[in-house]
Order: C-alpha cells, then structure tokens, then sequence
C-alpha cells in the first residue's frame, strides 16, 4: 500500500487514531485529522514513532469554513485513497426528543452528520474522478432503522447516525455502487474502549477499527467470498464485523 494515502477525521484519539495506526502499518501514509490542529498533530507524533508516515492537522469538522481552509492546507493531502469519517460525539444522557435543547441538537447534528457531509465533499472528488477510492464512515447499529435503532432516547445521536447511513447508501448510489471504483460504506464498531464508551467496554478501540481497515483494503470480489449476501450490491451497506448489518 505504498504511495496510497488515508484521510481519518476524528483521527486524534479512539477508533479513528487505531485505524490510523492499522492502516499505517500496512504502508498508507496517515493523516489524521483532530477537533483542532495541535490534537491532530500530537497524534500524528505518536505515529510517527511508530516509524509510521504520519501528518497532524485539525478542524470543527461542522463548520464548513474551518474545513474548507483545513482541505486548501493539506494540498496533495486532500485527495487520499481512502477516506475514515471516525469524528462523533454522544447526545446527553436524557436526551429523548422532548427533552432535547436546540442546542444540543445541532451539536451533534453538526459533528455526525454535517461532518461526514463536509468530508466527503472536500476529499472524495479526487477519488471519484481516479475511479478508485474508499470511503468508509464510523455509524453506529443505534442509527438502523430495526432493532436497537428504535428503541428511543439518545435522539440527536440516533438520528444523526440515521442521517449518516442514509448519506452513506445515497453516495453509494451516485458513485454506481462501485462501479465507478469507489466504494462508499458504514461500519458499526460495537462498544469500544474510547471516550466515548468508557474504560469497561468490551472491545478495545484497535478491535473496534478492525473492519474499517478491511473497508478499506478489500475490493468486491474479497467481499463476497467472505459475506453470505443477497444484496445486489456490496457497497453501500451497513458492515459489522465483516458481515451486512440490515439498516
């Protein structure tokens, strides 16, 4: 994987941070992107003495302008080979519908979901017009429109996750569900150890980033020897440990 480079928002810390490190370990040049630049640095250090080919930066990955200085930054940066939209945030514990502020509602809306919109605009067009690339988000099985997704409570992060599937199955659409070369997918880590899911998860963030870098590196033929699939396609989906999550 020489030459080939990924783009990882929330690349500063958790499952983002060890997808960096797993896929700078198989030789992609890592850029890791925290919710500011020094963040994105610091961790880029750590892969760097790791012998890993390593680049810090950082932006408000919801505001539009913030991202669109952070993309002119990165040059030749900006159009990787694999693009990771690991950058999320939970909602408030209580924060069933009509409990919820507006405030906290466009929080996390702006993160989750503004957020992944702002990435795939500024760093998969080089990717669409290669006619290769990967784009693989980090959602979550609360954000499915079946089980555990509808079991309320939790309704800005439930819903923006939500958002970010649907945003994921549209630009698999308009990509031609890999025909044009880019395959465009959501992954479900499970509970992890992060900041976000506390010290007594049961997977480690390492395990957690693991199917991400499968995304990443498998093509459709790798895919379909190992899922059991009566999709039409396989991309476009919601992934969990390698096999089709229904949405």
């Amino acid at each position: 994987m020489n030459n080939k480079s990924v783009v990882i928002t929330g690349g500063s810390q958790g499952i983002g941070f060890a997808a960096g490190v797993a896929l700078g370990e198989l030789g992609y040049a890592v850029v890791l992107l925290g919710h500011t630049k020094e963040s994105g640095i610091a961790a880029a250090e750590q892969l760097q003495e790791m012998n890993i080919d390593a680049v810090g930066d950082g932006a408000n990955v919801g505001d539009a302008q913030e991202m669109n200085e952070l993309a002119s930054r990165l040059g030749p940066l900006a159009e990787p080979d694999v693009l990771v939209i690991s950058a999320g945030v939970m909602s408030a514990h209580m924060s069933k519908t009509l409990r919820t502020t507006s405030e906290e509602w466009s929080r996390v809306m702006s993160t989750n979901l503004d957020g992944a919109f702002n990435a795939i605009r500024l760093f998969t067009p080089g990717m669409v017009s290669r006619r290769d690339g990967r784009v693989v988000s980090v959602s979550a099985c609360l954000g499915r429109f079946s089980g555990p997704g509808t079991s309320g409570g939790l309704a800005p992060y439930r819903v923006s996750k939500a958002g970010l599937n649907a945003l994921t199955r549209n630009f698999a659409a308009e990509t031609n569900w890999g025909a044009r070369g880019v395959l465009v997918d959501a992954m479900c880590p499970n509970h992890c150890r992060t900041n976000m899911g506390g010290p007594h998860a049961a997977r480690s963030a390492r395990e957690g980033a693991e199917t991400i870098v499968w995304l990443a590196t498998s093509d459709l033929a790798q895919r379909q020897s190992q899922v059991n699939s009566s999709e039409a396609a396989l991309t476009g989906l919601l992934w969990e440990d390698r096999a089709i999550v229904p949405w």
